[in-house]
């Protein structure tokens, strides 16, 4: 099997400290928490940042720079920074676009609309098609963000167009509450999609978790593993970090014999060039 490549995504845009005491909020405890999933055997971090004064998600660079750049000094991590802002708030196209001018190697491409966070997560035709030029110009690889089976034919769709180029890169995201459920079904329906040499990651949100991600390990797919998808290491008992989320999967990935990739490796799976 080839080797298994594991995201994880630190923080999100909404958790709050409410929620969990353990949820890294401020730039540094952001990038320390990456660092110490790389540590684990990470070899991507997916990166939001969050508002010092409302403790939302924000695409102010500034605060961006102050975890890139430690990153990129201490690791060799694979960077996928959002473009997503603030599900159902819906930034203006140009304020979600920030991000790509630290040029990472990979972006988060949330491939259409959907009702998420309590309101509609909006990303029409215009910002895609936006999206898609912009992270050609900055050799940045989209990271095909997939809710429901729609996404799919949206992808396929700017593909055929020439937004997308081979080979493709899908991060499926299953059982949210209002997207494709968190099912071994759903998973093995969204790989019939899939175009010939493309790559994929899953993501299990809350109770789909765990199940999901073994899905991924057993499929020969990839795993993005953190508490921007579920604060709760097992039923009842929150995670302490986002390090012990990417230790479990490397352990039963090393019961089960697939072994895990380095960031170096990762790079050569999905057809990255080192990020300056």
């Amino acid at each position: 099997m080839e080797k298994l490549i594991i995201t994880a995504a630190i923080t999100g845009s909404r958790i709050s400290r409410e929620a969990t005491p353990y949820i890294p909020m401020t730039p540094e405890e952001i990038a320390t928490s990456a660092i110490e999933c790389y540590r684990a055997g990470a070899s991507i971090v997916h990166i939001h940042v969050r508002d010092p004064k409302t403790g939302l998600g924000t695409q102010d660079i500034t605060l961006f720079k102050r975890v890139v750049e430690p990153l990129r000094e201490k690791t060799d991590l694979i960077l996928c920074l959002t473009t997503s802002g603030i599900p159902g708030r819906n930034l203006h196209i140009e304020e979600r676009l920030i991000p790509l001018e630290l040029e990472p190697e990979l972006a988060s491409f949330d491939a259409g609309s959907i009702n998420l966070g309590g309101s509609a997560f909006i990303n029409t035709p215009e910002f895609l098609e936006a999206a898609a030029i912009r992270m050609m110009e900055k050799g940045v690889k989209p990271e095909l963000e997939i809710f429901d089976v729609g996404m799919m034919v949206t992808c396929l769709r700017m593909r055929e167009e020439g937004y997308l180029t081979d080979p493709l890169h899908f991060q499926f995201v299953l059982g949210t509450p209002w997207g494709i459920p968190g099912t071994p079904k759903s998973l093995v329906h969204l790989l019939d999609y899939i175009p010939k040499g493309s790559t994929w990651s899953v993501i299990g949100i809350g109770k789909a978790h765990l199940p999901i991600c073994m899905m991924g390990l057993i499929l020969n797919g990839h795993i993005r593993v953190g508490m921007e998808d579920n604060i709760y290491y097992k039923r009842g008992e929150l995670a302490k970090s986002n390090a012990q989320f990417v230790e479990r999967v490397v352990r039963i990935a090393k019961e089960y014999g697939r072994e895990v990739a380095t960031p170096q490796e990762a790079r050569k799976i999905l057809g990255l060039k080192k990020s300056p």
